[in-house]
């Protein structure tokens, strides 16, 4: 009888750890996306030999509606990628053709830079997605951290075969994400920086990219605006609205 009681309490402390982690990862996601979200972002893909600028507009509701358009260069000017639940579609009107995007095209470069198409648009979910657990504490630019690691559910149609994230325990933001493959391979780091406020709160305002394996690579984003909580319909975020946006 007291080894089923060690096993029980063993089995429910790592069940609440495991809510108690998820919970964090909650905060860190709710604070850096709010009710809504409208931004402009600039974003810069660093090669050794050329470097090239971007300027999109994003608007998201929730975790299941997101809407991005180019703004510049010129050559991409009114691409749109859009999201509605698990659907996403890549509107290009240099063709006139609006692509609903696979699953399998999730993994893949998003526009020529080092962030996939499932870290822009966020088919997966980092909440519903993944299983949740502690790694350990550690400290980010001076700022004391949670290290949590995702692992993939078993059914999850995901990018990542695992995933750590460093989390500001006071101020609830994500500094610095490693990604790795199913065979547990480092893939790609993002770390964030340049912390001030956005909108009404406190976040990184500058995120890096940078691949394990491409030496001189990398990609920055940076948030030029950052407005939280306007109103947006969900009528928004449709594929008639794709080519109007502005």
């Amino acid at each position: 009888m007291k080894k089923i009681l060690l096993l029980l309490f063993f089995h429910l402390s790592i069940i609440a750890s495991s809510q108690e982690a998820k919970d964090i990862i909650r905060k860190a996601d709710e604070k850096a996306k709010g009710k809504t979200s409208i931004a402009t972002i600039t974003i810069q893909t660093i090669r050794p030999s050329w470097t090239r600028e971007m300027t999109v507009k994003a608007w998201t509701k929730g975790n299941d509606l997101s809407f991005i358009l180019v703004l510049a260069p010129a050559k991409e000017k009114g691409v749109v990628f859009l999201k509605r639940k698990k659907e996403v579609w890549n509107w290009i009107p240099s063709i006139e053709r609006n692509i609903k995007m696979p699953p399998s095209m999730m993994s893949q470069s998003w526009m020529g830079t080092d962030f996939t198409n499932d870290d822009l648009v966020k088919e997966a979910s980092i909440l519903e997605d993944y299983n949740h657990s502690f790694l350990q504490d550690v400290i980010i630019d001076a700022r004391n951290c949670y290290k949590i690691q995702l692992l993939p559910k078993p059914k999850s149609a995901v990018v990542w075969g695992k995933v750590i994230m460093d989390i500001d325990k006071k101020d609830f933001m994500m500094l610095h994400v490693e990604y790795y493959d199913e065979d547990g391979v480092l893939i790609n780091t993002m770390h964030c920086s340049d912390i001030k406020l956005l909108g009404d709160r406190l976040l990184p305002g500058k995120m890096e990219m940078v691949p394990a394996n491409k030496k001189g690579n990398k990609t920055v984003l940076i948030y030029n605006s950052l407005i939280f909580d306007t109103p947006l319909d969900d009528s928004f975020f449709n594929t008639q609205n794709i080519t109007k946006a502005k």
